[in-house]
């Protein structure tokens, strides 16, 4: 059941912030979301998961039309994600922040508390489940915010600037972590980051947006030295 969009626009006051953008993506797959500031990458995830409208274009998830849905009922349908900006409840502590992603999507508070428990522990994070979430520094909020996704038991999640503001060793962590999502909840993983180094590592396929279109698609090697990747993203630097 992939999640599929096809010829994608959303126009902000008459302006195209994407135009006809299309792509796929498998359970079981990671690909990265690509481009420079301004290309349409957040907007991208924003059209999928209901929080902008369609100026054209579907997006559906199988035979399941998500257009026009709102973000929770796309949630429900198995969407989840994550923002540039974390999100946690500040005043919750970290296992009440988990389970109440699991109890929104019906989950029992016995189910939801055991969900929690083992993400925590996936997660090492078991140690600070009675913290409050404000308390964390901000690479443990940034995976219990994804935990907190994993909670839904989404079919697909869409991780918008997950190593945003991390170190290289936090970042490498992650990348380990983000790695073993896709076959360890059988999910398919949509990332956005401009963390280049994390991308190219991490993404068996990459998707390259520019002005609101796609640029080129393809394994990072064939990215990395495309033409107009280096002119409008990377930088001679990377060729």
């Amino acid at each position: 059941m992939p999640l599929l969009v096809e010829a994608v626009s959303v126009e902000f006051s008459g302006l195209k912030a994407l135009d006809t953008v299309s792509l796929a993506l498998h359970s079981g797959e990671i690909v990265g979301l690509i481009g420079p500031n301004g290309s349409g990458k957040s907007t991208l995830v924003n059209a999928i998961t209901g929080q902008v409208r369609l100026a054209g274009g579907h997006i559906r998830l199988g035979d399941k039309h998500l257009s026009g849905l709102s973000p929770r009922q796309i949630a429900l349908a198995g969407i989840s994600r994550t923002f540039q900006t974390v999100r946690l409840f500040a005043q919750m502590t970290v296992l009440e922040n988990i389970e109440t992603a699991a109890l929104a999507q019906g989950a029992g508070l016995a189910e939801a508390r055991s969900l929690a428990h083992s993400l925590l522990a996936d997660f090492a994070l078991a140690d600070k489940a009675e913290e409050l979430a404000n308390t964390l520094n901000y690479g443990d909020q940034r995976r219990v915010e994804i935990a907190r996704a994993l909670a839904a038991r989404p079919k697909f999640l869409l991780l918008d600037e997950p190593a945003a503001g991390m170190n290289d060793a936090e970042s490498e962590t992650l990348r380990q972590l983000l790695a073993e999502l896709p076959a360890q909840y059988q999910l398919g993983l949509l990332i956005i980051d401009h963390d280049m180094g994390l991308m190219m590592r991490l993404c068996p396929r990459l998707h390259v947006l520019a002005f609101g279109r796609t640029l080129t698609e393809g394994n990072a090697e064939q990215v990395r030295h495309h033409p107009a990747v280096i002119e409008a993203y990377l930088g001679q630097d990377h060729a």
